[in-house]
């Protein structure tokens, strides 16, 4: 039997888990000198009161899971006779999966039987998302790891995300996104459009004056991913900032069904700057793989 885990990383709620039968690892976050493991420390993630805490002026940080706690989440299973698929946010935003590999290289040494798949979806909050529900789609419809992890090797790079924030503190905080100018943005109220490569890193490709503009350029981009959007789901995420998430999904619904997007709050563990919106929508996977230019474009750094 194939058992699917996914991570808090990307953005995937214990509903959700439970809807696509994934395993839900949490990834640990401090925040005003306390450790909080996502839907371990809490059932339900309260976003204004996190989100006020952050406005307030606390910068939350995250950190690695050890080796020892992969090998709880994953040797169960294996000593089960199961296998594992993980589809996991970018690693190449996180050392934590330094950790994850020792760890499976411990464990497949003592149940050589066993396998171990990964899918690395290149990216965090509802960009990961939405390769997790495609994923899961595959899975319960009786699509094997071999056919999954195919699937993926094409398929991933052609999810795209754009999002922007209002203030950029955050992101020199956390020192994931290569390009930003820092204070004096925020400041003059410029929002940086951040895009998520082909690398499955952050990065400036534009900015715009106030949140409406940015919000425009957010939509404009999506329009250019192809003329068959429509069909694919398109998920919008907030960092407790419904107004603007209402906004761009109004402007979506120019070119895009209402019932194919979707709408969601960004977990805490990815969300380290608050009012932000997010648009991210899914690529082209009924196109040919020989249609490169629905695959993620890469920008030069522009901030």
């Amino acid at each position: 039997m194939l058992v699917l885990f996914t991570d808090t990383d990307t953005d995937v709620t214990p509903a959700v888990a439970e809807k696509y039968g994934y395993h839900l690892i949490s990834m640990p976050y401090s925040i005003d000198g306390k450790t909080v493991y996502p839907y371990v420390d809490f059932k339900e993630f309260d976003a204004k009161t996190f989100y006020d805490t952050l406005r307030g002026g606390v910068l939350p940080n995250t950190s690695a899971i050890s080796v020892e706690s992969y090998i709880g989440y994953f040797e169960p299973v294996f000593a089960n006779g199961d296998d594992i698929l993980y589809v996991h946010f970018s690693r190449s935003m996180t050392a934590t999966f330094d950790n994850m590999d020792k760890a499976v290289e411990t464990l497949t040494a003592k149940y050589p039987e066993r396998k171990f798949y990964s899918i690395d979806t290149k990216g965090i909050t509802i960009g990961s998302l939405n390769i997790v529900m495609e994923i899961g789609d595959m899975y319960k419809d009786g699509k094997t790891a071999d056919e999954i992890v195919e699937w993926s090797k094409t398929e991933v790079d052609r999810f795209a995300v754009y999002f922007f924030s209002d203030d950029l503190r955050f992101f020199k905080h956390s020192g994931r996104v290569s390009g930003l100018a820092g204070t004096m943005g925020t400041l003059l109220g410029i929002r940086p459009i951040i895009y998520m490569n082909e690398e499955g890193k952050m990065v400036s490709i534009g900015k715009e004056k106030g949140r409406a503009k940015a919000i425009s350029r957010l939509v404009e981009y999506v329009k250019e991913l192809g003329d068959d959007i429509e069909s694919h789901r398109i998920i919008t995420a907030h960092t407790d900032a419904p107004e603007l998430v209402d906004q761009l999904g109004d402007e979506l619904m120019s070119f895009a069904r209402r019932s194919r997007i979707k709408n969601s709050t960004s977990s805490p563990s990815t969300s380290t700057r608050p009012r932000e919106a997010i648009a991210d929508p899914t690529p082209s996977e009924c196109l040919s793989t020989q249609n490169t230019d629905k695959k993620r474009k890469q920008y030069e750094d522009r901030i």
